[in-house]
C-alpha cells in the first residue's frame, strides 16, 4: 500500500498540475514561468488526474505482477471518500462557487455577493450517491459473476463520477473566470468531459459483450 500510495500521489500531482496549466490558463504561465513553483497558488484539474492515476495503477500492477483491472476497481471502489475531502476543502477555501442571488443553506458570502454551496453539492453527489452506487455493484460482482467482471466498478466510478459533475457543472457552477464560456454554454470542463464519459460508456458496453 506505500508503494502504491507513492505511484499514485507523486505523479498525481505533477501531471494533475500539468494538466491544469495545458487546458486552463497556459498564457498566464507562459508570461509568468516563476508562478510554476508557487505551490501555495496551485490549482489542478481533474482530467490529467483521471490519466496519470491509470497509468500509474498499471506501472504498479506490472511491478508486483498484480492484475491490472482488479487493481483498478479496488482503488475507485474508496476513490468518493477521498473526493469528499477534496470538495469540503474547496467549500472551505471558498472555490467553485456558482453566483446566486438567494441566501441558500450553508451559502457562501463574498463582497456582498451570495454564492451557492456548488462545492458541497458534489460532495453529497461524488461521496455519498457515487460510494453508495459503487459498493452495490462491488458486493454484487461475487454473486453476479456472469455479468460483473474485473474493471467494471472502474469504468461505473467514472460515468457517473462524469454524470453527476456535468450536472453541477452546468447548472451549479460558474466557469473558470481566466476562461469563460468555450461555446455557448460548455466550460473547457464541460468540453473535456463529454468524450470522457462518452468513451467510456463505450468502454463499458463493448467490454461487457
Amino acid at each position: 500500500m506505500d508503494d502504491l500510495l507513492l505511484y499514485v500521489f507523486i505523479w498525481v500531482i505533477l501531471w494533475w498540475r500539468l494538466w491544469y496549466i495545458l487546458f486552463y490558463d497556459l498564457s498566464y504561465y507562459l508570461a509568468n514561468p516563476i508562478d510554476l513553483v508557487k505551490t501555495w497558488e496551485w490549482w489542478m484539474s481533474f482530467h490529467g488526474w483521471v490519466i496519470w492515476v491509470v497509468l500509474a495503477m498499471y506501472f504498479f500492477s506490472k511491478k508486483h505482477k498484480i492484475w491490472f483491472l482488479k487493481l483498478a476497481d479496488e482503488i475507485c471502489y474508496t476513490l468518493p471518500i477521498w473526493i469528499w475531502l477534496w470538495r469540503i476543502w474547496n467549500y472551505i477555501n471558498k472555490e467553485l462557487l456558482w453566483f446566486s442571488p438567494y441566501d441558500w443553506p450553508l451559502a457562501v458570502y463574498i463582497n456582498s455577493v451570495w454564492y451557492f454551496p456548488s462545492p458541497l453539492l458534489e460532495a453529497f453527489l461524488e461521496w455519498i450517491i457515487l460510494f453508495l452506487i459503487l459498493n452495490y455493484f462491488y458486493r454484487k460482482k461475487k454473486e453476479w459473476k456472469w455479468w460483473l467482471k474485473d474493471w467494471q466498478i472502474w469504468a461505473l466510478f467514472l460515468i457517473f463520477y462524469a454524470i453527476f459533475r456535468l450536472f453541477v457543472e452546468i447548472f451549479f457552477r460558474m466557469p473558470d473566470s481566466q476562461i469563460g464560456y468555450i461555446f455557448w454554454f460548455l466550460t473547457m470542463w464541460e468540453i473535456l468531459s463529454i468524450p470522457m464519459l462518452l468513451v467510456w460508456i463505450y468502454y463499458y458496453v463493448k467490454l461487457n459483450k
